[in-house]
């Protein structure tokens, strides 16, 4: 299939699986020379320049200056601490502290602002958890389209080594510590309307507990219940269950006019509306997201 009868879509995987000088061999060819040529030019410039210490040192020394200056001419412009004209201290604060409760149902005023006054903008946080992940999983993913015999064999040797090392004080320690890290962890994430905590501090603290788990006996421990489609499953799951439980907040405005969730009694488990969900939604897509990272670039995979 010649470039000009593929699509949009398999130009773009062809791109991101390396095989453009496939596509375009004369268009890449010729535009890696010029690269090549270019790169050597700024080489020779940046060396050159470097031949004369004091005009090297002395640019060194006016671009931090110059960072330095317009650093310290915003601090010069923020407004003094406590007082009474700074924009912090304004009626969206007192509308916090004053009707938080009676409004989000949640004693944890941040936990009530971040998944319900300002929900929209932690959906969007979440989204960049997952986009950054998959972004990585692409980028890491060991395939044969990126992935040589070579480094095929250096990780099998890395495994036979991994596997054959003792780890007896780390994995003694992993096997005790690492069911009550977890189970923390989910006691953070389901008290977070009630207690400092939350969906974010919970997930980091769950996701801690897996990189624990598979420093100690390995990632294949960990991939033999956390699969690639279970990983994806719940990060999407999660998201797609956030995004059900606010949307109606999203399309009415802040106040949720029309669309009252019983909020319960304040102090109770089962209460601020759908603010606990959405605390579990939140940390599962953090703990995903946290061994996620690790897995990819330590192993290349999940």
């Amino acid at each position: 299939m010649t470039n000009q009868n593929k699509t949009i879509w398999q130009k773009w995987k062809a791109w991101v699986n390396g095989e453009e000088a496939l596509l375009h061999p004369d268009a890449y060819i010729a535009k890696r020379a010029e690269r090549k040529k270019r790169s050597k030019k700024k080489t020779f410039n940046m060396r050159r320049m470097k031949e004369n210490p004091q005009v090297y040192h002395f640019l060194c020394v006016s671009v931090c200056a110059a960072f330095i200056g317009i650093l310290l001419a915003v601090v010069a412009e923020l407004p003094s601490f406590g007082a009474a004209e700074n924009p912090t201290n304004n009626e969206v604060m007192e509308r916090y502290l004053e009707k938080g409760m009676e409004e989000t149902g949640a004693i944890n005023f941040v936990t009530g602002m971040i998944l319900d006054y300002r929900a929209f903008d932690t959906f969007g946080e979440a989204n960049v958890l997952f986009l950054a992940v998959i972004g990585v999983w692409m980028l890491l993913q060991r395939d044969r389209k990126n992935f040589s015999a070579e480094q095929e064999r250096e990780c099998e040797e890395d495994a036979a080594i991994e596997t054959a090392e003792s780890k007896t004080i780390l994995q003694i320690g992993a096997k005790y510590l690492t069911p009550m890290i977890l189970l923390y962890g989910v006691y953070v994430i389901c008290n977070g309307h009630l207690s400092p905590g939350g969906g974010f501090s919970g997930g980091a603290i769950i996701g801690g507990g897996l990189i624990l788990y598979a420093a100690a006996y390995g990632q294949e421990k960990v991939g033999a219940f956390l699969t690639k489609r279970r990983f994806l499953t719940m990060i999407a799951g999660s998201l797609l269950t956030y995004f059900a439980c606010k949307s109606y907040s999203f399309f009415t405005g802040a106040n949720h006019v029309g669309y009252a969730i019983p909020k319960g009694t304040p102090g109770e488990i089962l209460s601020a509306g759908w603010i606990l969900p959405l605390n579990i939604c939140v940390g599962l897509v953090v703990a995903c997201t946290m061994y996620g990272f690790y897995a990819l670039f330590t192993k290349g995979e999940l």
